[in-house]
């Protein structure tokens, strides 16, 4: 080792192995545009505003219901819609990252 270089943390050594990893694999690394970090922050904001709205009525809704079978059917629609608003939002911003419209 050089007598410049300083020792290289353990985060900067399993980064190294990794590269490498991708590397060897034909894993392409390639930067993120202006344009694309613009649609993946957007799809982010919507998908934040979606889940808010979404708790919002959810929490509204459980307010005016007593029985526990109809409680959980209103959790369980609750959470299918986080994960549609959830994987609706990964799409787009996968998408963005390969640059698809």
């Amino acid at each position: 080792m050089p007598k410049d270089e300083a020792p290289k943390s353990a985060y900067e050594l399993a980064m190294e192995r990794l590269r490498k990893k991708d590397r060897d694999e034909g894993v392409e690394a390639h930067a993120v545009t202006a344009a694309q970090r613009e649609v993946i922050a957007e799809a982010r904001r919507v998908a934040e505003a979606r889940l808010a709205e979404r708790e919002i009525l959810h929490s509204s809704k459980m307010r005016g219901v007593l029985d526990p079978e109809a409680r959980e059917a209103l959790e369980q629609e609750y959470r299918r819609d986080r994960e549609h608003i959830i994987s609706d939002r990964d799409r787009k911003i996968e998408d963005a990252r390969r640059g698809k419209k």
